[in-house]
């Protein structure tokens, strides 16, 4: 019966080794932060067998709420298509400026601590009047918890999960334990480092379209005939995007893009002029296309009139030496050469 038991529980260890190293790979591969979010949050419920869940996101020296869940009580809040979050945000710090220890999920956030609590309600240390009160109005009891502080790769503190009401196999809340709390700590470290790279992409996009919007500016700015061209062009080319992927006859009806599609035809739209950074200006510039600062096209006419210039004082000094007898040229004949010329 030992040895039956042990292989059970080696088993289960296995296929959790098993799903952790799944969910690692599918929070690498899931660049959507909110779908990142829900999913973490479920995957670990789920792992857990925990009844509900939030997790945090600090921001301004507060605990944001960003995702909320709880299958008792059916709530969805936040994520991909959950109701809007309009719970206030947690604070960090008092008015005074002084850490706020008393929340569990700010205290986990400060200390960057793990808080494992078998029963809210008597539980030392923190308060928990909050939860008793949505208890009492919803009727639920919050019971075990299980507060884990999200850490990226700098063990900088970016967010906290928090489980509620773990369940055994007959649904009966118990506590969390060790094994649940190394579980959520290992996949709260993976979902860290994983939001925190997604917000490093993003925000690479964000200074990558900064830079190539202010070329495209630079561009505008160089003529006032071929002004905001720059910034209407991709405004355009999306508008154009979208509606051939919303048509359902034509040519166009099985035509669709990705994100990823429509946000490269969006860089294309903002660079498809940024040769002109280096363009001299009487070139870009519409009313003096034809024409350069310096007027080519009369200094070929000067060079073709001191060419006939010349070919004519060549032809008189010829005719003069003729006429004083110094030359037996013949005469008839220079003058149609020098017609013809």
């Amino acid at each position: 019966m030992t040895r039956l038991r042990n292989c059970e529980e080696a088993n289960a260890t296995v296929d959790q080794l098993e799903k952790l190293n799944s969910i690692g790979i599918a929070l690498s591969a899931e660049r959507n932060i909110p779908q990142l979010m829900e999913m973490i949050l479920r995957e670990l419920k789920q792992m857990l067998n925990a009844d509900g869940g939030t997790i945090y996101l600090i921001k301004d020296n507060a605990l944001h709420f960003n995702t909320v869940l709880n299958s008792s009580l059916n709530i969805y809040i936040g994520g991909v298509q959950g109701k809007p979050v309009h719970y206030p945000p947690i604070p960090l710090y008092n008015k005074e400026g002084n850490p706020n220890y008393a929340t569990v999920s700010a205290y986990c956030a400060l200390k960057g601590e793990t808080i494992n609590i078998a029963d809210a309600y008597f539980a030392a240390g923190f308060d928990f009047a909050g939860t008793r009160e949505f208890d009492r109005r919803s009727g639920y009891r919050s019971q075990s918890f299980l507060t884990i502080p999200m850490k990226n790769h700098e063990e900088e503190v970016i967010g906290v999960i928090q489980l509620i009401n773990a369940k055994d196999k007959n649904g009966v809340i118990i506590p969390f334990s060790e094994a649940d709390q190394r579980i959520a700590e290992s996949l709260a470290s993976q979902a860290a480092i994983a939001v925190t790279n997604q917000l490093l992409i993003k925000e690479f996009r964000e200074l990558f379209e900064a830079f190539i919007s202010l070329i495209a500016q630079a561009i505008d700015e160089k003529s006032e005939h071929t002004g905001d061209h720059c910034r209407r062009v991709p405004v355009l080319t999306m508008m154009l995007a979208e509606a051939a992927c919303h048509t359902k006859t034509g040519v166009f009806k099985d035509f669709q893009m990705t994100e990823e599609e429509l946000y490269e035809l969006k860089i294309a739209g903002l660079l498809h002029d940024c040769g002109k950074v280096t363009t001299p200006v009487h070139v870009i510039e519409k009313a003096t296309k034809l024409q350069t600062i310096y007027d080519r096209i009369n200094l070929i006419d000067t060079r073709f009139a001191a060419l006939q210039k010349d070919l004519e004082i060549e032809f008189l000094k010829q005719k003069i030496s003729f006429l004083e007898g110094k030359s037996n040229i013949n005469l008839t004949a220079l003058t149609e050469e020098y017609q013809k010329n």
